[in-house]
């Protein structure tokens, strides 16, 4: 019953905190900031805002990112296989990819372009992450990997580490937020939203954080004090990272995730692996 409230609730959830990480991201730059429940006053913003549509392709597929999100926690959060939850995540960015290609704008299409690479950069990770879950625990059930009774960042602290560097990627923080790349493509593949449609994607970026941070959890198994004191040093650092570091180009991050990332956590997969 707790997993369909959470579910339920996970937008609201979200929110909350992206608005909790607006304020420390304003505390760690020294300024008061805006106030926590200022996603809210935005989202509320947005829906009141005339809908402009450009085609329906372009609305649909930005819709159809913020089901395939909720879809993609559904999964996680109601005790389903983690593979499924990771592929329909994919779907979800997919979604946004033919959205943002479907218009004319060069920003968008860059943009949809660059969020592509993203992709490519940060999904096997989350395949070799599912795997070695796996062989940690002997299934795909998250029910499984919650009752664990070991320490799941014990027996994988590489994928681990892999994971928490693959975080900005999926989020779009410093040092690889390429797609949005504010200063260069004025917000990427979501600059051609507008009105309840960007809400939409707004929303399916509030679902992205507990996403991410649901299999950061994970790594606690059932000792979930554990995976609760995992999410918020992972959130810490993430934003400690974003505040801290410069934008990478797409270049780097691809480099960076194929020859050190995705190798790092193959290696802790195989010698795993081996060991069993």
């Amino acid at each position: 019953m707790i997993n369909v409230i959470l579910t339920v609730l996970a937008p609201l959830i979200g929110g909350v905190v992206y608005g909790i990480e607006r304020v420390v991201k304003a505390r760690m730059q020294k300024r008061v900031g805006p106030p926590l429940l200022q996603p809210f006053y935005d989202f509320f913003k947005l829906m009141d805002k005339r809908p402009i549509m450009i085609h329906s392709l372009h609305a649909l597929m930005g819709i159809m990112y913020f089901i395939a999100e909720w879809f993609a926690l559904a999964v996680l959060l109601l005790g389903n296989d983690l593979l499924i939850a990771v592929f329909f995540h994919v779907i979800a960015v997919l979604a946004l990819v033919i959205g943002a290609s479907s218009v004319r704008s060069p920003y968008s299409v860059l943009g949809a372009l660059r969020e592509l690479m993203h992709m490519i950069s940060y999904e096997p990770l989350m395949v070799l992450m599912v795997v070695a879950l796996y062989l940690v625990v002997g299934s795909f059930d998250i029910r499984d990997v919650l009752n664990y009774e070991g320490y799941p960042i014990l027996e994988i602290p590489l994928v681990f580490f892999a994971f928490l560097l693959t975080i900005p990627m999926m989020l779009q923080k410093s040092p690889f937020d390429v797609a949005e790349a504010h200063q260069e493509i004025i917000g990427g593949p979501e600059i051609e939203y507008s009105g309840p449609f960007y809400e939409a994607l707004y929303t399916g970026k509030w679902i992205e954080y507990i996403y991410v941070f649901t299999f950061v959890f994970l790594f606690g198994g059932s000792h979930y004090w554990l995976g609760i004191l995992l999410v918020v040093l992972a959130f810490l650092f993430i934003n400690l990272l974003d505040n801290s570091s410069a934008r990478l180009d797409f270049r780097t991050m691809v480099k960076f995730a194929w020859s050190v990332l995705i190798p790092m956590a193959a290696l802790n997969v195989i010698l795993l692996a081996l060991w069993q």
